[in-house]
């Protein structure tokens, strides 16, 4: 796969980030709650071998019984819906007239 592509501003490099093992497990949690198949998931995810993710799943699975958020709003009719909350980031450049700086 090509990084780079052309765009009239001209060239443009993609960052590829590949996903860590904690990323992994955290997609497979949510895809399965037994345990060895999420060792499973992620340990394809991530061309690991199994081995060695099973214990890093079990360690997380500790962590995560010991630390439950969730959050789940009822509708009207008792039907439940997520929520998502998205931060977004004001950049500010220069001399800002409202705050005088």
């Amino acid at each position: 796969m090509n990084a780079d592509w052309n765009t009239k501003y001209g060239t443009r490099r993609v960052r590829h980030d590949p996903p860590t093992l904690d990323e992994a497990i955290f997609a497979a949690v949510g895809i399965t709650d037994d345990q060895a198949q999420q060792a499973e998931i992620a340990a394809a995810l991530m061309g690991m071998p199994l081995d060695v993710v099973q214990a890093e799943v079990k360690k997380q699975a500790r962590t995560n019984s010991r630390i439950t958020a969730t959050r789940v709003i009822a509708g009207e009719q008792g039907a439940q819906r997520s929520v998502v909350v998205e931060r977004r980031v004001v950049r500010r450049f220069g001399n800002d007239k409202r705050t005088g700086t």
